[in-house]
């Protein structure tokens, strides 16, 4: 199959850069609903744009193109030693080439392959099928931000908001509309689930996972289940969660459920948390030439712009700031206020979070900013730019956040999420504030980016690395102030009074 490493490369690279139809009409469709001139519609618009931009530039949607996840059918005979190789050189190129970003991490050392391979890496799952001249492959590209809200329960259970989980119907459904809720903004919702119930821990995730592969507006074969979608579907967008944790009335594209036996001890509801960048396609291929014959989960014509728009409309409201900034210049900012920032930001995630709580910082951060963001980074004539390069999830630097703060005079921290109580006393007592920015509009943000002036711990891996670079009018919204205000706190607390509304027993 000499043209089979050249078919996975472009069903890679159109994966990352292009989602496919049933998603896109589910995104049209959250727009519809959505309140106009609200955040969550603010960041809506901006996910339409950051599509087409990724669409037309052939570039990740997102930065975060996650842990390829391979499903493959071939006929029996077929050597899956050379095919896994040819996909293993694939995913190489396309992370050279910026189609993925280099996510494969040791465990143990912390370091980085540079080339999306290693133990685990790729995940690839062979199936044989009764068919000789064909060959199926399905690709997921699924983020680490959604796959960290990821969640398992064991009923019964005793569920925040919702009481007794019961094995039972009844109790699955207070599981996911938890899970759903659990979710909030860390995950990039507008999202969807698939759930998987029962199995044992190991293969009820698996199922959760492989429910992701069926279409957004499919109808599940088994009655029971295809009720409780439905259910789901009408009820969790009344949560209020809304598009990136903003509060709203989108919060939920699909919702997917299968189900395997059990053991008599065990009861387990799993669910795969996706994000709106809801990256899976999937090819036929010629099991002679590895030549592809047909595309899987997409028409035959080109997909339509969502938008006719390539920038946000300004309303004139906006605030204009320029780093380093003032303890007074922060003090003046709210909750709800958008901001537009220009100057130079320092990228900053795990790994540099972890190394400032006990060391200095190569760069004067006083009144700059740390944007929590893993960028897909390359090199042309010796110079860096950035591919693609939206904000990662905030939770995670909620151990160290504060601390960095005070020690370097932070004045914004820009990110996804929002963070929790410690971050929110900091940036009362130190004057700073948080930034939202629209999770997973990597070519959106990149756009904004007029220039990469340098770069330090490499040795971090890319994603970690501490990227200085240069912004012209990059949007975020003020979400967590200087005066103790969180929008965060205040969407989990009027949401859990939602839930909690969806404590009765329902009969399906």
């Amino acid at each position: 199959m000499i043209q089979f490493k050249d078919s996975m490369l472009r069903l890679i690279t159109e994966t990352s850069s292009d989602l496919p139809p049933d998603v896109r009409r589910a995104i049209e469709r959250m727009m519809k609903i959505e309140t106009p001139k609200t955040q969550s519609s603010l960041a809506l618009e901006t996910v339409a744009i950051n599509i087409d931009m990724a669409k037309e530039g052939i570039a990740p949607i997102c930065q975060d193109t996650g842990m390829p996840t391979f499903e493959i059918r071939t006929p029996a005979g077929i050597n899956q030693i050379i095919m896994e190789k040819q996909i293993e050189e694939a995913v190489a190129e396309a992370t050279k080439q910026g189609k993925l970003r280099p996510n494969s991490v040791d465990s143990l050392t912390g370091k980085n392959s540079g080339n999306n391979l290693g133990p685990g890496t790729p995940v690839i799952h062979f199936h044989q099928w009764q068919n000789d001249d064909e060959i199926e492959v399905k690709l997921l590209l699924k983020g680490g931000g959604c796959e960290n809200k990821n969640i398992q329960y064991s009923l019964p259970i005793e569920l925040p908001n919702l009481g007794r989980a019961d094995r039972s119907i009844d109790g699955i459904r207070k599981c996911i509309m938890h899970a759903v809720w659990q979710a909030q903004g860390h995950g990039c919702s507008v999202g969807a689930i698939g759930v998987g119930i029962g199995g044992e821990r190991t293969t009820g995730y698996a199922l959760a996972k492989q429910q992701l592969f069926r279409l957004l507006d499919d109808v599940n074969p088994n009655p029971e289940l295809a009720k409780l979608e439905d259910y789901i579907m009408e009820n969790a967008n009344k949560l209020g969660v809304g598009m990136m944790g903003f509060g709203g009335k989108a919060t939920l594209i699909g919702c997917k459920i299968g189900v395997y036996n059990r053991l008599p001890a065990s009861f387990f509801v799993s669910v795969a948390y996706d994000c709106w960048a809801f990256r899976r396609l999937g090819v036929v291929v010629d099991s002679k030439t590895g030549s592809i014959k047909r595309w899987l989960y997409k028409d035959d014509k080109p997909s339509p712009r969502m938008t006719n728009e390539t920038q946000l409309p300004l309303t004139g409201t906006e605030i204009s700031l320029t780093t380093p900034l003032s303890e007074e210049q922060i003090r003046k900012l709210k909750v709800g206020d958008i901001v537009l920032l220009n100057g130079t930001i320092h990228t900053g995630r795990d790994a540099l979070h972890h190394y400032l709580m006990t060391h200095d910082s190569p760069v004067d951060l006083r009144g700059g900013a740390i944007y929590h963001c893993g960028p897909v980074a390359l090199k042309k004539n010796d110079k860096w730019f950035m591919n693609a390069a939206g904000p990662t999830t905030s939770g995670r630097e909620e151990p160290y956040q504060a601390d960095v703060i005070k020690k370097f005079g932070v004045r914004l921290v820009i990110g996804k999420g929002g963070m929790g109580a410690k971050t929110l006393a900091a940036l009362k007592e130190h004057g700073a504030v948080y930034l939202n920015a629209i999770g997973g509009a990597a070519q959106y943000y990149t756009k904004c980016i007029t220039e990469v002036t340098g770069v330090d711990f490499l040795e971090f891996g890319i994603p970690e690395a501490m990227w200085h670079i240069t912004v012209k009018d990059f949007p975020a919204i003020v979400t967590m102030d200087s005066h103790g205000n969180s929008l965060h706190a205040d969407v989990e607390k009027a949401t859990a009074s939602e839930l909690a509304k969806y404590a009765d027993v329902v009969k399906f």
